[in-house]
């Protein structure tokens, strides 16, 4: 570990934007605070305070700066977000897109608050979990979380009361479900919910689902950016016609959704998986090329990351079950169309097959940085601080994320007065794949041309 004799230079040039939210002295521990996130591997509170060798500190007064110190979150992340749109790296862009997802942040252990034990679908296993609930900002040139929130379990208690209070009956031959098979009685309680709330205002308040926290959100920032208009794009879990039509109608928003092959298309001559019609659609593609005929899937090439990606991509508007008349883009990657398809759907139906690939390939590009620090960082709370802790500490390291080493180039902006902001901004493009590769923090940090403990350019 390599202490700190002073802030990193990256600190003192922006937690200025930060002081209004803070008093004096909490506003030195959240400098202390963001330092140490940036440079130590050891994330915890007592690690990140070991690190200042000339102003040694209890542990405790960091602590208190995440426990008890009474500054709003809400305003640290209004704060957050009025500095990255004043920079014209990280500012809000006509072709940005704001990517919805949830992310599992496995525990080894029960001993948290709020975790549950909740299907993974990368190990195709259940594991003990929070669920992070994410709306993530992207561009060609920067990525960073703007609206974010834990998922909670259901209250059962609550939730069956509420539903009695409210005159809806569960059935008496699933009450043995309780004792015999909990899980079952679970997704029980929960289904009958989801079907009663919206005719029953009063229920909505007994628990929020992870549709019903995004869908908040998502209202929250269309309030405050009234004139953003962003598009909105999501994975399969999240395409469901409620969540769409709410975003359609409600919003106002243009979104691109994601299908799996089971879902169906209808047809002249009924419904038809997706994975069926495309197999069709092949067929008819390669027999048209054979021929010398017009294709079916036709060659596209989208921008990622200052690169070009090529699809063979099919779009036409269809009825979508239970969606309604939708464009329909599938996509394969190799020109032979062998391997797997994927299935988009928007809203917006005059889009092209590029628009719409390109918005849904822009998001969630940093969801697994996010993921792996919220692990490190919680590994070693307990239950009675862990939410104010843990959730304190994201907040934070979200404050930061323009400057990590982990984010995209041209999050620092050129100034005369920091050397090391023009050198960032020449060399990240050329440095960042092989930054990608190798997973040591000093390495990353000298990239910047920042060294760890120092304000001295390297």
């Amino acid at each position: 570990m390599y202490p700190l004799v002073e802030f990193p230079e990256l600190v003192k040039h922006y937690a200025p934007f930060f002081e209004e939210v803070f008093s004096p002295e909490a506003f030195i521990e959240f400098k202390r605070y963001v330092s140490g996130l940036i440079v130590s591997e050891n994330k915890t509170v007592d690690g990140i305070n070991r690190l200042f060798v000339t102003e040694s500190r209890n542990q405790s007064s960091l602590n208190r700066l995440l426990t008890e110190s009474p500054f709003s979150l809400e305003e640290l992340n209004r704060v957050r977000l009025s500095m990255l749109a004043s920079l014209p790296g990280t500012a809000i862009k006509p072709k940005g897109v704001l990517g919805v997802d949830d992310t599992l942040l496995q525990h080894y252990g029960q001993d948290f608050e709020k975790i549950a034990k909740l299907f993974d679908h990368v190990s195709q296993s259940y594991v003990w979990a929070h669920d992070l609930v994410t709306i993530h900002y992207s561009d060609e040139e920067t990525d960073y979380p703007v609206m974010f929130q834990l998922w909670e379990p259901m209250e059962m208690e609550k939730v069956e009361t509420g539903l009695r209070s409210a005159g809806i009956a569960l059935k008496a031959s699933k009450e043995r479900l309780k004792e015999t098979d909990p899980n079952k009685w679970r997704s029980y309680v929960l289904g009958v919910w989801q079907r009663q709330q919206k005719k029953h205002q009063e229920l909505g308040e007994l628990y929020d689902s992870k549709l019903i926290m995004v869908e908040k959100m998502l209202t929250q920032w269309v309030a405050e950016h009234p004139d953003a208009h962003l598009p909105v794009t999501f994975d399969s879990w999240f395409t469901q016609p409620d969540f769409c039509k709410f975003l359609d109608r409600e919003l106002k928003l243009a979104y691109v959704g994601t299908l799996s092959g089971k879902d169906p298309v209808t047809l002249k001559n009924g419904l038809l998986p997706l994975e069926k019609f495309a197999e069709r659609l092949k067929q008819e593609h390669l027999t048209a090329v054979a021929h010398g005929r017009e294709p079916i899937f036709h060659r596209i090439l989208i921008p990622f990351k200052g690169e070009q990606e090529t699809y063979f991509s099919y779009c036409r508007t269809h009825r979508i079950h239970n969606f309604g008349r939708q464009c329909l883009v599938i996509n394969y990657r190799q020109a032979d169309l062998s391997d797997n398809p994927t299935f988009y759907i928007s809203n917006r139906l005059i889009w092209h097959a590029a628009g719409v690939t390109r918005i849904r390939r822009q998001s969630g590009f940093a969801l697994r940085t996010i993921a792996g620090l919220w692990k490190s960082i919680t590994r070693k709370a307990r239950q009675k601080d862990w939410i104010s802790i843990s959730y304190g500490i994201f907040r934070l390291f979200s404050v930061m994320w323009p400057w990590s080493p982990w984010s995209t180039p041209y999050c620092v902006q050129p100034n005369t007065t920091l050397s090391f902001a023009d050198d960032f901004n020449v060399s990240f493009t050329k440095t960042w794949k092989v930054i990608q590769r190798l997973d040591v923090a000093l390495l990353r940090l000298k990239a910047c041309g920042l060294w760890l403990y120092s304000s001295t350019p390297v």
